[in-house]
């Protein structure tokens, strides 16, 4: 098979039949063979039963429903699992993405040798305060911190040689960070193209401005678990020897003080360097507790589903 379009979804359901005879015309014209596996993340309108009748219509259409809502990634994870093409292709089910970009991001992959392709909505129809100026921080802090030099993380449409999504985990809210995950697994080759973005066209969007700030501290998330995430103890046993350093050597010039140099003085609970020589060699003390218990979790984890699946269709 050519191509996957994985398709996440939420209340879609004035776009989906438009969004799939768009994706059927331009998959035929081509002559690929394809499938297009749409994620219901718990959607409270008809979507899923339009993608049921799209499914007896058309056998390359796929579907799998969430019990409730579990996100984004979580839906993005479950179609990475049942994806089988050749080319993995993402985007969204609200007609922004369109999906004539698919030969181009498909040769690119497979014929350019690329690993991933991410689009960059160059062009923008959102609102210049509420989305545009944001997205420009958080892009430019995402390409500082992780050095994945991309314009555009958040952009929905993506291709993936099969390979890609077969090798990374995407959970919690890291669908932003796919191309940072891609990279950390060995898949280097990372590449973008500017592709076009259509103002919406049906409903309202799922996202607020509460997005940016869970993006921020998911890039944190992010840059510690590329670091870190097999060695805590490498950052939280560094950050607690420098601060038990800093308290036992406030401890240590305050004894020899006492003792050698300034008998007659003050006593050392009244003086308030021995305060912060007491708070930092907690404060040490904690961060390597915090180590070990993140070395003994990180060796015991148990492997937990994150979503719930009720109904698929065509897999």
């Amino acid at each position: 098979m050519h191509i996957s379009v994985v398709i996440p979804l939420l209340n879609e359901e004035e776009s989906l039949t438009e969004l799939h005879d768009w994706i059927a015309s331009v998959m035929q014209s081509n002559h690929f063979s394809y499938e297009i596996i749409f994620i219901d993340d718990g959607s409270t309108d008809d979507s899923w039963g339009i993608i049921s009748k799209l499914s007896k219509q058309n056998n390359a259409v796929k579907g799998i429903r969430f019990l409730r809502n579990f996100g984004k990634s979580q839906a993005l994870h479950a179609g990475f699992e049942k994806a089988q093409g050749d080319v993995v292709i993402t985007m969204d089910a609200d007609l922004q993405d369109s999906p004539d970009e698919i030969p181009d991001l498909y040769n690119m992959v497979l014929k350019e040798g690329y690993d991933l392709i991410s689009g960059w909505k160059k062009k923008r129809f959102d609102s210049l305060i509420s989305k545009n100026l944001p997205s420009k921080l958080f892009n430019w802090a995402a390409r500082k911190t992780s050095g994945v030099k991309l314009h555009d993380f958040n952009c929905g449409i993506k291709a993936y040689k099969l390979a890609v999504v077969k090798n990374i985990d995407v959970n919690g809210e890291m669908h932003r960070y796919i191309p940072v995950l891609s990279k950390n697994a060995g898949f280097a080759k990372i590449g973008e193209k500017v592709v076009q973005h259509r103002a919406r066209k049906y409903g309202d969007t799922k996202f607020g401005m509460n997005r940016f700030i869970h993006g921020f501290l998911d890039l944190i998330t992010i840059w510690f678990l590329s670091n870190f995430a097999k060695r805590p103890m490498h950052l939280f046993g560094t950050l607690g020897f420098i601060m038990f350093a800093i308290g036992f050597t406030f401890a240590a010039y305050l004894g020899i003080d006492k003792m050698f140099i300034n008998r007659a003085g003050r006593l050392i609970t009244q003086r308030p360097q021995f305060y912060i020589a007491l708070s930092t060699m907690i404060i040490g003390t904690q961060f390597f507790v915090a180590g070990f218990l993140g070395e003994i979790i990180l060796r015991n984890r148990p492997d937990k589903k994150r979503y719930s699946i009720k109904d698929e269709l065509n897999l």
